[in-house]
């Protein structure tokens, strides 16, 4: 099957192009994520801190003394400016109850009001605050807390800060850091998804989606098209594919209800999991299935490293092989009468002429009609008792056979096969007949049987169609009797036998009949088939 491989973008490409969108989706959601948390985190670390240090400014005992003293700022300023440099905080600023600075990073602010913020919560209600305003250095980040004397009176204020500046610069190298390990995990997902992508195609055996969707459908196609059921099952036994017909061969409505299912749940099939187990594929076993015999064809799945992981079967229903089978021992049939009819013929045109070059004329002329009156005969008889062509002419070619293998053929005269309905199975019939007379003759051929004798008795009278054929062969021993009618038994070491007496059961019970015999080993047998004519309407019996 060629490709235009111009017509699909290469699922290699596809799926890095995709698995790269979704990797640089998720990991530019969590970057920003990630900067997010960093910054409120660090705002609030950074915010906590200035107010630790507020707090611990507020606890000094210089300071509070200070604020006794006729120039506070004196004492504050040198205490302000050293813890500044300490912590690295941008500002230390103390102020007293009217919001005047005691101490500043500029000297020649202090004395003047405080800027950025309301102070009226801190000096007012004692609380200690956090938050983010812009003063005379600029927008920053700052504690608040107040100052208390020994007598638990605010006295003032304490405000230490950072600029914000330098938090979003502290932020700007987290977020880049951020951006990096990104930056690298995306470039990581990329390069396992071009191994993966890889692997995939691989396991895919090279072909793109769009090849495996037709390939899929055409799949689907070809197993609703063929006759075969189709079952096919995965190393653990279960069952991973089954067609339409397979579904009506072992009667399930459809596909879903078997799938996944394990093998055992269908039906038994030693032959499905003894090629998994093996890996050795089985051709033409016959099993059965739902009473019904079946031809299956069984090879194995095997993976690119030479494992077997699985099995597909093909059941063909053996009916349908008898069919086939059944026309052409019919066109056998014929062309056996025909040569045994030539080759019989023949012996005696060779004796006439014998008789003739000896001038005796009478004994020619007597032998000419004896003969002539024995086929005449039975010809005459058959097209009248037994009109309808088919089996008459079953009957005519097994007597011409029977002739040539010097086994005396005897139609009962008071045979009749006149009142046959239409709606019996022509098939059927003359699958049940020609077995149990090529059956009979063949048992007649032993060399221990002296009476090589076969007769046929067949009569429709009342309401059913009698067939009765009986041998002088050497019999059915009483251990065998219960196993003659299986398929594929018999008494014989050749191959190919053991199929016709299972062949005109199922036909007997096809058409609502029974079969019966008698006899004991060296005694001969008797086949009785009774097929009642109300119940042998057509069945589509194919043999």
């Amino acid at each position: 099957m060629g490709r235009d491989r111009g017509v699909y973008v290469r699922f290699q490409t596809k799926l890095m192009v995709l698995v790269g969108s979704l990797l640089l989706c998720v990991i530019g959601v969590l970057v920003v994520s990630f900067q997010y948390m960093t910054a409120i985190t660090l705002r609030q670390q950074i915010g906590e801190r200035a107010l630790n240090i507020a707090q611990t400014v507020a606890t000094i005992p210089d300071i509070r003394h200070a604020f006794s003293q006729p120039n506070p700022s004196k004492i504050i300023q040198p205490i302000a400016e050293s813890i500044q440099r300490k912590t690295g905080a941008e500002f230390v600023v103390v102020g007293n109850q009217e919001g005047i600075r005691y101490s500043h990073p500029v000297s020649n602010r202090i004395g003047k009001e405080m800027e950025g913020g309301d102070d009226r919560d801190v000096l007012e209600k004692g609380e200690s605050i956090i938050e983010q305003a812009v003063g005379t250095l600029g927008p920053s980040l700052r504690g608040k807390t107040p100052i208390y004397n020994q007598n638990g009176q605010i006295i003032g204020i304490v405000s230490v800060g950072f600029l914000t500046k330098e938090v979003d610069t502290s932020i700007a190298l987290y977020r880049d850091r951020i951006i990096v390990l990104g930056g690298i995990a995306l470039l990581i997902g990329v390069i396992g998804t071009f191994f993966v992508s890889r692997r995939v195609k691989q396991d895919i055996l090279g072909l793109e989606p769009e090849e495996i969707g037709r390939l899929y459908q055409e799949k689907r196609a070809i197993l609703t098209s063929i006759r075969e059921g189709i079952v096919a099952i995965d190393a653990s036994r279960k069952i991973t594919l089954v067609n339409q017909t397979a579904c009506r061969l072992f009667g399930l409505p459809s596909e879903s209800d078997i799938i996944g299912q394990p093998i055992e749940h269908l039906a038994p099939s030693p032959h499905l999991l003894r090629v998994v187990q093996t890996g050795e594929p089985a051709y033409d076993e016959q099993v059965m299935i739902s009473n019904q015999v079946v031809v299956a064809n069984t090879v194995p799945v095997v993976n690119q490293r030479g494992e077997t992981i699985g099995a597909v079967s093909s059941f063909r229903n053996k009916s349908e092989l008898n069919r086939l089978s059944a026309e052409l021992s019919q066109v056998r049939t014929y062309a056996d009468a025909l040569r045994a009819q030539t080759h019989e013929y023949s012996n005696k045109l060779y004796t006439i002429s014998g008789l003739v070059q000896l001038e005796r004329y009478q004994e020619a002329i007597q032998f000419i009609t004896r003969e002539s009156d024995v086929h005449q005969n039975l010809i005459r008889f058959v097209m009248d008792e037994i009109p309808d062509p088919m089996i008459g002419g079953l009957i005519l070619g097994k007597f011409n056979r029977a002739q040539e293998l010097k086994v005396t053929f005897e139609l009962n005269r008071e045979s009749s096969f006149r009142d046959v309905p239409q709606t019996v199975d022509r098939d059927g019939l003359i699958t049940i007949i020609g077995n149990l007379i090529d059956n009979a003759i063949e048992a007649v051929l032993s060399p221990t049987v002296t009476d090589k004798k076969v007769s046929v008795f067949l009569t429709d009278l009342g309401k059913d169609l009698v067939i009765e054929v009986e041998d002088c062969g050497v019999g059915i021993p009483d251990e065998y009797e219960q196993r003659i009618f299986d398929m594929g038994f018999s008494t014989k070491s050749e191959k190919n036998h053991g199929f016709g007496l299972a062949l005109v059961k199922k036909a007997v019970d096809a058409l609502h009949g029974q079969i019966t015999f008698t006899g004991k080993q060296g005694c001969g047998t008797i086949f009785t088939v009774v097929i009642p004519k109300g119940y042998a309407v057509k069945m589509g019996y194919d043999v």
